[in-house]
């Protein structure tokens, strides 16, 4: 059977990293980027979940970052 590809490790830590910057609340973040349920960024702060390509995209573009500076852990936030 095929392999399971490996996460992201430092994905929590920058989605927490870019909220704290922009000065928000979970619960506005989530509002911004589409997601109904707060809870569900906490998720992804903390591990738990790891956010669809499409919550990573609107992440990006909110931080004005690319996608490829949230997953690539060898990369840093600016």
């Amino acid at each position: 059977m095929g392999h399971a590809r490996p996460r992201p490790q430092r994905l929590s830590e920058k989605l927490l990293q870019i909220r704290t910057a922009l000065g928000l609340s979970q619960s506005q973040i989530a509002k911004q980027i589409g997601i109904h349920e707060y809870t569900t960024i906490s998720h992804f702060e903390h591990n738990r979940n790891e956010p669809s390509l499409m919550t990573l995209l609107a992440y990006a573009k909110l931080a004005g970052v690319r996608v490829e500076d949230l997953i690539d852990d060898d990369l840093t936030l600016q």
